[in-house]
């Protein structure tokens, strides 16, 4: 398996100090207080309306792993205003380069929906993207979202350690993965569902943000430079629980834990939080999740990666 450059220590801590220093001055901008006001209103709303139609930061690696990320409010009931759950604050998150992994495709359809007909707990996801350089949001970047299903199997690639390698027809399978454009707020938003678990790795969700690429008339994206590559986690009780949870419960590969897992650490490098924080959508994980999480990424940026495979008119 091929593998990606890498910074030095000493380049990451330059890239991390450089970077904090344009978030500590983006943070007291009149743009991101608005950005902020407005962030909180658009996942406020999105969680209102998922509860209606059902009607059910900066820390070092032992704490990321330790802190809760579900809401510590007491009393929360299906009908809790939105407004209460999120405040007045929108994590925004600047985390170092970290692995794309064996299993990325390029070449993905665009869309809001990448379930297809896989069985799991529904989970929205709202992620927003931060100029470190300017403060701004980033417009028309294409997210590509790729993670395992709930029995730990990518789809698009067959190999040894991902499922049945000897079933070739997962070359041709997109579940699990898509590709959502952020909006003028920076937002890209999908709906999938929670991942599962696989051999050496804590259970993840990866994402590649996409620029100046070509949209071909098939709905794939092709053709772009990439400004950041990263990783997504959760938070380990909330593995646990979804876990226990039919179709999770027949994975029977071995769990890794998120203290466990170096690419989790790698992406908390320097303080940074890369556990994704969440609401339940009604009152149980079996009801589905809406996660979000905000990211700072340097727009100057072009990194390189290799793919496992290419999604094409012919599979």
């Amino acid at each position: 398996m091929a593998t990606r450059p890498t910074l030095s220590n000493d380049q990451r801590k330059l890239f991390v100090a450089n970077a904090k220093h344009a978030l500590g001055v983006c943070a007291d901008t009149e743009s991101m207080r608005k950005l902020q006001e407005r962030a909180v209103a658009r996942r406020a709303e999105a969680v209102e309306h998922l509860r209606r139609e059902r009607r059910q930061r900066r820390l070092d690696v032992d704490t990321v792993v330790a802190t809760k990320h579900e809401s510590s409010l007491t009393g929360i009931t299906a009908d809790t205003s939105s407004s209460v759950l999120f405040g007045d604050e929108v994590s925004c998150v600047l985390e170092p380069e970290v692995t794309y992994g064996p299993y990325y495709v390029s070449g993905e359809y665009i869309r809001s929906d990448m379930r297809e007909d896989q069985p799991g707990i529904d989970m929205y996801i709202d992620l927003q993207v931060i100029d470190v350089s300017t403060c701004e949001p980033v417009t028309d970047m294409y997210v590509d979202f790729w993670h395992a299903n709930a029995t730990g199997v990518y789809s698009g690639v067959v190999a040894d350690g991902n499922g049945d390698s000897s079933d070739a027809s997962n070359i041709n399978a997109t579940f699990c993965r898509g590709i959502a454009a952020t909006d003028s707020d920076g937002v890209a938003q999908m709906l999938t569902i929670f991942p599962g678990h696989y051999v050496e790795r804590a259970t993840h969700l990866h994402m590649i943000g996409n620029y100046n690429g070509t949209v071909l008339a098939n709905g794939t994206y092709s053709g772009s430079s990439i400004a950041h590559v990263g990783q997504f986690f959760f938070d380990q009780d909330l593995i646990t629980a979804v876990n226990e949870q039919d179709t999770y419960v027949t994975n029977t590969q071995e769990i890794t834990l998120n203290e466990d897992d170096m690419w989790l650490q790698a992406a908390a490098a320097d303080g940074y939080d890369p556990i994704v924080e969440y609401a339940l959508l009604g009152d149980s994980v079996a009801d589905g999740l809406f996660t979000w999480i905000s990211v700072a990424v340097n727009m100057s940026a072009n990194q390189e990666v290799e793919t496992a495979a290419t999604l094409t008119a012919n599979g």
